[in-house]
């Protein structure tokens, strides 16, 4: 086991101590919530090998070899080129045998379409839980739907831990077409530059700039043409994709505050929801039938499928134009960043609201 290993074991060991202090004034299910994430981001750890080892390993299976090989060079570009932390994430692989790391819960009430929070004492309140376990995603999911709620659980193939370790690559996205790997290395790893806590907003709006601006720089160094059209083909669908879930978020969001009877608004909400597939069954026609995003409509559509569509972009025009006004040099505009983040949020918001003017 390397020493990288052993201290990440180490400190998930005494983060599980902390965790079991305060157990004692949780209820049973925060306390199963925590051992499960315990447990689960510990067997992640013990399955991580170096990429170096599997490369000089014979028995690596071609396939892999050439992923591996793909990430080390992306992983070398982004501290090179991009001024991203030099440090051992994404220089270690973990197969976990599974085709996500993790599955994140969703929940929102009949008549909403925002997530209803989870609070523990130690993470504080988010909009959804996270299992490594996909029967313990559905067997939350079940519980939350048997008092009334709409759930949705979704997949999870990559999550970075904001530098407390040195975060893997993983079986879950290795495989992407190559424009995807990158962008997930170089968000991930963007988090680590920057992370300012309870700004969702500021923290996904910048690493998005990085990610988007990783990649271009990325494509320049001879990536073939169709696999550059391809990833912008994608990333056109994505952007199709959730305008349209957004359209919907909104037209179901101003029936919930119509002043009308229940009994009405549950026979609009279900008229809107048919609408929005067909909606969809539409744009997959303009696609020629591809089908990406065929899996968000294979469970009960419902409010907690708009709650699992966070977007998190609305200031990359602000942190786009930053990053020219320094000249487009990222170091430069990573200390504009950080100064940014040490602002209270009300001062940080007004500063991106001028940059975007």
């Amino acid at each position: 086991m390397s020493r990288a290993h052993r201290g990440a074991i180490g400190f998930i060991a005494a983060r599980a101590a902390a965790v079991a202090a305060v157990l004692a004034l949780a209820g049973c299910a925060t306390a199963e919530y925590y051992t499960q994430a315990i447990a689960g981001h510990l067997d992640v750890v013990r399955r991580e090998q170096p990429i170096a080892d599997l490369l000089a390993d014979p028995a690596t299976s071609q396939p892999l070899r050439a992923e591996l090989e793909r990430v080390l060079a992306m992983r070398d570009f982004a501290s090179r080129e991009l001024a991203l932390p030099d440090n051992g994430s994404y220089r270690s692989y973990a197969d976990l045998g599974r085709p996500y790391v993790l599955w994140n819960v969703f929940a929102a009430a009949e008549f909403s379409v925002d997530a209803t929070r989870s609070c523990f004492p130690v993470a504080g309140c988010v909009s959804y839980r996270g299992y490594y376990a996909r029967a313990d995603a559905e067997r939350y999911a079940k519980a939350l739907a048997a008092r009334g709620f709409d759930v949705y659980i979704g997949g999870v193939p990559a999550y970075s831990t904001l530098g407390w370790f040195d975060d893997p690559v993983l079986n879950t996205f290795v495989g992407y077409p190559e424009g995807e790997v990158a962008r997930i290395l170089f968000h991930e790893l963007a988090h680590q530059v920057v992370y300012v806590k309870d700004d969702s907003v500021f923290n996904e709006s910048f690493a998005v700039t990085v990610e988007r601006t990783g990649v271009r720089r990325w494509f320049a160094r001879g990536t073939p043409a169709a696999d550059v059209r391809a990833y912008e083909a994608l990333r056109e669908r994505r952007e199709a994709f959730v305008a349209l879930v957004l359209r919907f978020r909104a037209r179901l969001d101003a029936l919930y505050h119509e002043p009308i009877a229940e009994a009405a608004k549950r026979a609009d909400k279900a008229r809107l929801l048919a609408e929005m597939e067909i909606a969809y069954g539409a744009l997959k026609a303009q696609w020629g039938g591809y089908t990406g995003f065929d899996g968000f409509f294979a469970q009960k559509l419902g409010n907690a499928h708009f709650a699992a569509i966070a977007v998190y972009t609305e200031r990359v025009p602000a942190f786009e134009r930053l990053l020219a006004r320094e000249g487009n040099d990222l170091p430069r505009f990573y200390a504009a960043v950080k100064r940014l983040a040490r602002l209270p949020k009300a001062e940080r918001d007004v500063a991106l609201d001028a940059l975007a003017r």
